[in-house]
């Protein structure tokens, strides 16, 4: 892939061109970033969504799930003739009629400690969009050892949240903020306690945006966390410390 933009690229990357804080030097960076997306669903959807349109030159992204119908509430890369269709083969579909100019990855493969590296040796920016406990501290473990951005999300029910980590720099991490020992034996999630559906949409685009702002080098050594109250549409944001006792950052 060229490291130039095509009069294509251009045209199609206008409305970015004209900003001071993207402008070409930008986009060039976003044509130049390899972005990995771990999981396709609520959240996953609209950081595909955005990360594609903005140009972002390869992404891959994992899922080993199928599309269901209840999936279509909120995960909204998805339609009705998607049903039964793996999640990463589908998505691939619905983005590349979107961008066509980006190198598109799926992969239909639950991310574990035996497969984990060969999958994000390569990557930078890995965006977690993952429903359970057992892949974020995977994924926070992994990128804060290898030195990686991690951007993680989540929601249930009426509230979200996310995190943006940069293991670049001595940053807290997510076991800080999360202790693994503080986690209840029975997990909620979208399946078992339901979410509002917007608030998917929110959380998504903010951590598609923090990616951007991340590439573009506007968010650099500064881990901060975010929760939204999709009721009140009320967000708070916190700078993140260490904690000592970590197990993970401070060993």
């Amino acid at each position: 892939m060229s490291k130039e933009l095509s009069d294509r690229e251009r045209l199609r990357y206008s409305r970015h061109l004209l900003l001071d804080k993207v402008s070409e030097t930008g986009q060039k960076q976003l044509k130049a970033a390899h972005v990995a997306v771990i999981g396709c669903g609520g959240l996953g959807s609209p950081v595909l969504f955005y990360l594609a349109a903005s140009g972002v030159g390869k992404l891959s992204f994992f899922d080993d799930d199928q599309v269901e119908l209840s999936n279509l509430q909120r995960q909204i890369l998805y339609k009705v003739n998607h049903l039964g269709q793996e999640k990463s083969n589908a998505a691939k579909k619905v983005l590349t009629s979107l961008n066509n100019d980006i190198e598109l990855v799926p992969n239909n493969v639950r991310l574990s400690a035996d497969n984990i590296n060969a999958m994000l040796s390569d990557v930078q920016w890995v965006v977690d969009c993952s429903d359970n406990f057992k892949t974020r501290y995977l994924l926070n473990e992994y990128c804060y050892r290898h030195h990686k951005v991690l951007v993680s999300g989540a929601a249930q029910g009426t509230n979200g949240q996310f995190g943006f980590f940069d293991y670049r720099e001595k940053s807290a991490c997510y076991a800080c903020l999360f202790p693994e020992a503080s986690q209840i034996d029975v997990e909620l999630n979208c399946q078992n306690a339901g979410v509002m559906s917007p608030l998917l949409g929110i959380v998504g685009s903010m951590q598609a945006q923090a990616v951007c702002n991340g590439i573009l080098g506007l968010q650099k050594g500064d881990s901060f966390f975010v929760t939204i109250d999709a009721l009140t549409l009320a967000q708070r944001r916190f700078q993140l410390t260490k904690d000592p006792s970590c197990t993970v950052c401070c060993e």
